[in-house]
Parts: structure tokens; sequence; C-alpha cells
């Protein structure tokens, strides 16, 4: 199956990114047909474990998106076992220094450039038999997210790590860490200096970055910075917002009678 993340960014073009928080493949199916080009199962913060993502990811075999996972830590078991699973890239959250990435890096390579274990037990499906290993190396992508004050003062010696394809902002986290409010969409000018200077970073070693939004507005936004990933809130809180708004809108629209 090809890497539809890697031919997109090789157009020049950004990659719209689902989120799955709900561990439901009927969830994942629904959003797998609505056009975004990849879908990342969150079992870090999500609702998620390993077996509602294989469900997840059978559920959108049958779409053109590409599936993904953000791991619960920079683990080698969970990273190798997500591979195994079927993931085509994996985020993993709070790397903040050269040795992590290149641990993470390490983690999803088969040899000679990383220690992954040999047995891709439902990955292999995707391709002929026996052919997974040969382009598992190149078609798998190592995403390291940078969410910390850390992370950003290693920000050069991470990206140098080789295997790297990109990177994943996350806002909140990286707002917290500076004092600020937890949130998606920033507009601080420490933390957009901070975005300016990762995005000169990823081009000049042709790395893609990536980053977390609260919706289409901030999608946008970024995109026209120079993001070349961009995540849609998640399903639930999607889910979450249309439900609002159309129940305002009912109430709204009564007359008083609901």
């Amino acid at each position: 199956m090809a890497n539809k993340v890697k031919q997109l960014w090789a157009s020049g073009k950004a990659v719209v990114n689902a989120w799955l928080a709900i561990p439901s493949g009927f969830s994942a199916e629904v959003m797998a047909q609505c056009g975004f080009d990849s879908v990342t199962v969150d079992i870090q913060h999500g609702v998620q474990d390993y077996q509602s993502m294989v469900a997840c990811f059978q559920a959108m075999n049958g779409h053109p998106v590409t599936p993904m996972v953000r791991v619960p830590w920079n683990e080698p078991g969970i990273i190798g076992k997500v591979l195994d699973g079927g993931a085509y890239g994996v985020i993993c959250p709070m790397v903040n220094t050269k040795e992590e990435a290149e641990a993470f890096v390490q983690s999803c390579k088969y040899p000679p450039r990383g220690t992954r274990s040999n047995g891709p037990i439902r990955a292999g499906m995707y391709g002929a038999g026996g052919s997974y290993q040969d382009t598992a190396n190149v078609e798998t992508l190592c995403i390291p997210m940078i969410e910390t004050r850390t992370a950003v003062e290693n920000m050069e010696a991470i990206l140098d790590v080789e295997g790297i394809a990109g990177v994943y902002v996350g806002p909140s986290d990286l707002g917290y860490s500076y004092g600020l409010v937890p949130k998606l969409d920033r507009e601080e000018p420490e933390i957009l200096k901070i975005y300016d200077k990762l995005l000169k970073e990823c081009d000049k070693r042709g790395i893609y970055p990536g980053i977390h939004c609260s919706g289409p507005a901030g999608a946008a936004k970024n995109i026209a910075m120079g993001f070349k990933l961009v995540t849609l809130l998640n399903d639930s809180g999607i889910m979450a917002t249309a439900a609002k708004q159309w129940v305002g809108e009912t109430r709204q629209n009564s007359g008083g009678k609901a």
C-alpha cells in the first residue's frame, strides 16, 4: 500500500489529518470517508488501546487514507507493535533530545538503520508476501513531537537525526511549558517565533512539519505559514462541536418551545 502522506509531501501539498480518540471501528470508517488524507489513532490521550487501534485500521482499510498512530510514549515495545499492526506513520510524544530522537528512529526501523524486531503480523498483509520488510524503512514515517521548552532548545539536534520524516507540534503542551494557557491555536509572539524557526529548520533538511489545530480556520492559517500536515481537532471534538451547534440552533429557532 502506497503511503499517501509521502506522496502528497513529494507533490508539495499539505496533508489534512484526522485524529481518532473514540475506540470504534465504525467511527473510524465514517472518518475515513470524509476526505482526509491520513487518519491517526491516538493511543496516548485518546480512549484507544491496541485492540481498538487494529479495529480502526481494519475499518478504514478500504479507503484511500494512510493509517498512523500517536503512541503513548517513546518506548520500543509499543512502537514496534503499532507498526506491526499496520501503522504507516508513528507520532511520538515528548521527544526532547537528540538521544531520544535517535532511540525513536531505532525503534521504528529495521536493521541496519534500527533495531525493530521482525514480525509484521498485520502490516505484512499490505503488500505481497514477504515484501513488507523490503520497503518498510522507507515507507513508514518517524514523526517526533516537539512540544516542550527543552525540545525547542534541542530543535536542530533533533532534526539532524537520520530517519526523521517530519515533526509534529503539540501547541497545548508547548505553550504550557512556557507558562501559557494550554490551547491549540496560538497567537503569542514567542510561540509564533518558535514556529517560524521550526519551519525554516525543517525546510533546510527536507523535513515536513505538522501541527494540531482546533479546526479549519487554524489549519488554513498554519498551512499558509508553511506547515505540511494539519490535524483537525479529533473525532469526539468534531462530534461535540456539531452537536452543540445543532442543539443551539434548534432551541433558538423553536420560538421558546424547546
